[in-house]
């Protein structure tokens, strides 16, 4: 058979057989949010993935949202943790599948803070101050804090002085650092910070909670087989506290939920209000 036939057939092989043939070396690819943990920090989740899905996993967590909606759409992920502002634009774009998501996603919460001394203790008290959004396309880092500012009667864009500090965790150390007077980010790995010992809890405190919305959901690339997609949620769901602490303390969850795409109705109208959509 000439070497050109023998080349399309191989591919034609791999197309139909998926995984299970061409595939079955690679490993599998889960990004998850940038939040300060080391790879060591992160094996518990890796290995317990790892025989859950009967394959290799490897856990990666990328400098921005955008690289990780970019790896997906690409094929280099094959699942991912995509904050709610992110998952709605890669599922009308890419068609990203919701799988599950955190219980605390259903009724998740933005921190804003400021360092111990400062004379701020509410949103107006911002006016003409220096603040730090996260990236600039996280939900609970921008689009719902940046709602929050202007249903409080501040303009971010006329009375701050906006930096993006890139993630949540780069936000913490800017404010517990003085460089900017307050930011915001995301309740869960303000909390992971401050119980891990990266954040120096009497040198910043939370001076406003937003209020509740939906967030964060674990998604998989449109393409990743159905069995797949059903073994990774499957293992997500299956985590209990008592029993699968140092996996759960990864994730900063107590309990995963069923994933649905229509609880992510207020999350479009908001960032087409916003012009953030």
């Amino acid at each position: 058979m000439p070497f050109r036939v023998r080349t399309a057939a191989l591919m034609a092989i791999c197309v139909l057989a998926g995984v299970s043939f061409c595939g079955a070396d690679r490993p599998i690819m889960v990004g998850l949010v940038l939040d300060d943990l080391t790879q060591e920090e992160r094996e518990p989740l890796r290995a317990y993935l790892t025989k859950a899905m009967g394959r290799r996993v490897n856990i990666v967590a990328p400098d921005t949202y955008s690289e990780t909606v970019a790896r997906l759409a690409d094929g280099s992920y094959d699942f991912a943790c995509l904050g709610a502002l992110m998952y709605v634009r890669a599922y009308a774009r890419y068609g990203v599948i919701p799988l599950v998501q955190r219980m605390v996603d259903r009724q998740f919460h933005s921190v804003f803070i400021t360092s111990a001394g400062t004379s701020i203790h509410s949103l107006r008290d911002l006016k003409g101050k220096q603040f730090a959004f996260g990236d600039i396309d996280s939900a609970s880092a921008h689009l719902m804090p940046y709602l929050e500012l202007k249903q409080a009667g501040i303009d971010p864009e006329t009375d701050l002085d906006v930096r993006y500090s890139g993630s949540h965790p780069a936000t913490a150390a800017l404010v517990e650092s003085g460089v900017v007077d307050a930011g915001v980010l995301d309740e869960t790995v303000f909390r992971s910070l401050i119980r891990g010992g990266k954040l120096d809890s009497r040198k910043v405190r939370v001076f406003y909670t937003s209020k509740p919305y939906i967030d964060y959901v674990y998604v998989a690339r449109k393409d990743v087989p159905e069995a797949e997609k059903e073994n990774f949620a499957r293992a997500l769901l299956a985590l209990k506290e008592g029993k699968d602490d140092p996996i759960l303390k990864v994730l900063r969850a107590r309990k995963f939920v069923v994933a649905n795409d229509e609880e992510y109705a207020d999350i479009r109208r908001i960032a087409k209000e916003l012009k953030m959509f």
